[in-house]
Order: structure tokens, then C-alpha cells, then sequence
């Protein structure tokens, strides 16, 4: 323990990085733990979808839409979501709903605003596409 207060007072830089690191990683836990956005990998995902009748939805562009998407999904590019333009997805509201995107990082927010907008069952898929592509799940190009 002494050895602990030498280093703390020799280092004090280091030190409050330290502290104020480990203070980041509690409070994200904590966050991530209280979301009402699931994280779902790649087969969960798939097994939620289809025993909820629910659906994926992708919100990347038109373009890397068209490029490959997860068969049966809809795409609905994020500013729609952020439009509040959500005609094609409302029949969802009740059923289970997986947000896509490139890489899982922007779909948490996607997530958010169909959870404010009364979606109930809305979870993201972690690491978006390119998870699903490396689990060698099947990709559509149709559409």
C-alpha cells in the first residue's frame, strides 16, 4: 500500500489519468447496462427477428444498400430516422426490430429515436454489417 502512495505522489499526471479512466469505463458500464437498446450479435439477432416476426432495418445509404444487405431488411437511411420519416417501418412497432448499420456505431442512436418514437422492441446489431458478413451469414444484393 505504501508503494501505491509513493507512486501516486510521484506521479500524480498518470495518476488522475488513471482515475479519471477508470471513472469512464464504470459510467459507460453503468449506461450500457441501463439502455433499453439491446446489443445483439449476429445469430441472437437473427433468432429474435424471426421468432418476433420483426425485421431488420438498414440504416446505411441507398447505395451501400444496394451493395448488400441482410435478406428481408428495410432499408432506412439514419436521416429518415432523424426526419421522423417512419411510414415503412410502423407496422413494427410492437415486434422486434434490429438496427444495422456499416460498423455498430451509429445505430445506437438510430436505436434511441425508435425508442422515443414508441418502437418497443428495438435492439443494434454489434458491429453492424461487417459482423454479419464476417460470420459468413448470407447477404442480398436484391432491391
Amino acid at each position: 500500500m505504501q508503494e501505491l502512495f509513493e507512486f501516486v505522489s510521484r506521479n500524480p499526471m498518470m495518476s488522475g489519468v488513471w482515475v479519471v479512466l477508470l471513472i469512464a469505463l464504470i459510467v459507460t458500464t453503468i449506461r450500457s447496462a441501463m439502455s433499453p437498446v439491446k446489443s445483439l450479435q449476429p445469430q441472437e439477432a437473427t433468432v429474435w427477428v424471426n421468432r418476433g416476426d420483426g425485421v431488420f432495418v438498414d440504416i446505411r445509404n441507398k447505395d451501400e444498400f444496394k451493395k448488400g444487405h441482410i435478406h428481408g431488411s428495410v432499408s432506412l437511411p439514419a436521416e429518415k430516422i432523424k426526419q421522423k420519416e417512419l411510414s415503412t417501418i410502423e407496422k413494427f412497432k410492437e415486434a422486434p426490430i434490429v438496427i444495422v448499420c456499416a460498423t455498430g456505431m451509429t445505430a445506437k442512436s438510430a436505436a434511441s429515436q425508435l425508442i422515443a418514437e414508441g418502437f418497443s422492441q428495438v435492439a443494434v446489431l454489434q458491429g453492424g454489417i461487417n459482423t454479419w458478413r464476417s460470420a459468413k451469414l448470407p447477404v442480398s444484393q436484391k432491391k
